[in-house]
């Protein structure tokens, strides 16, 4: 047995004002595409607009853009219950898994909900959060829809890579690319997403969390400010006696560090990528061909099962190789 973890509550948006723009200016216009896909990095809030959109289109606000929590469309959208909308997610199970994919049984359940017309608003609403996520059957059951679109039905379409999609559903969705939040609205979604968070733990979440307030959130309490503080510490001496390589390795290789040790293979290309991107000839190939051996090791790391302690070692390694005295020998 399974139950729909998916849900109507509308959070807060910060950003993203180009892609609210376009949909909804295409909906004053009478000329509101079909199927959209709201495409950029996980954790950025593409499903809280895609949410916040859905009500406005199903209230009929496109004019102000707003809904009233009093509106009746707001009260239906809360509850889950808006007969005129649908979300599609992994399920999840008994024991609190989620599934796998989003099943092709899924998509077909939409059936009636597209074959009659809208109960209380002038359109129906189907978000799919992601449809990444979707199994190739459901992507085919999918597409069948978008080729015949019903009248007065719109498709908004999560992706946090719309390049593994089908090449068929790009072709019949308008795509818009959001980018990662700047510092401002990251520090404002992130005080409304914990009030517990002082101004020391936002700027914090701020500079790790690299536009994406899910991410920050994600990682905040993993002691990722100090993973970054022994990675630059290796980076400016090269850490020669191996003390910060084994001190962190130390740390996040045991069972209770596990989330930490997730964390650590996250943050290790993408401090990589900072330090090199300045560079250029041969210091930027270097720096390229070790940062491409540490990403796929990172990403490698859980699949395979690998020791964490030596996976540690190793990409603190190419971490070392990025010291200013040892380009300076490369080149001596």
């Amino acid at each position: 047995m399974v139950r729909n973890r998916g849900h109507a509550a509308v959070t807060p948006v910060y950003g993203h004002d180009t892609a609210r723009g376009a949909i909804l200016d295409a909906a004053r216009s009478g000329r509101l595409h079909h199927a959209w896909i709201l495409a950029g990095p996980q954790g950025i809030g593409k499903a809280s607009l895609a949410r916040e959109l859905a009500l406005t289109l199903l209230a009929g606000e496109e004019e102000t853009g707003r809904v009233a929590p009093s509106h009746p469309a707001a009260h239906l959208f809360a509850a889950g219950t808006h007969p005129d909308y649908a979300q599609l997610a992994r399920l999840e199970k008994d024991n609190g898994d989620l599934a796998r994919n989003i099943s092709v049984d899924q998509v077909r359940g939409l059936g009636r909900l597209l074959a009659t017309a809208p109960s209380v608003s002038s359109r129906r609403i189907i978000l799919i959060d992601a449809a990444d996520d979707m199994e190739r059957a459901a992507a085919n059951a999918l597409l069948k829809s978008l080729e015949e679109p019903p009248r007065d039905v719109v498709f908004l379409l999560i992706s946090h890579a719309p390049s593994r999609l089908l090449p068929t559903i790009r072709s019949r969705c308008r795509l818009l690319r959001l980018s990662p939040l700047g510092s401002a609205d990251m520090a404002a979604a992130l005080r409304a997403a914990d009030s517990s968070l002082n101004e020391g733990d936002v700027m914090e979440l701020t500079e790790i969390g690299a536009g994406s307030p899910g991410r920050a959130l994600a990682l905040s309490g993993l002691g990722v400010s100090e993973m970054i503080g022994a990675l630059e510490r290796i980076v400016q001496t090269g850490d020669p006696i191996n003390e910060e390589r084994l001190a962190l390795a130390k740390s996040l290789s045991g069972k209770a560090a596990r989330k930490r040790f997730e964390a650590f293979l996250e943050q290790v290309p993408t401090f990589m990528t900072d330090r090199a991107k300045h560079r250029s000839g041969k210091r930027l190939k270097d720096a390229i061909a070790h940062w491409e051996q540490a990403r796929d090791l990172a990403a490698q790391a859980i699949p395979l099962s690998l020791d964490p302690a030596a996976t540690i070692f190793e990409l603190c390694t190419h971490v070392a190789a990025l010291t200013e005295e040892q380009e300076a020998d490369l080149f001596a």
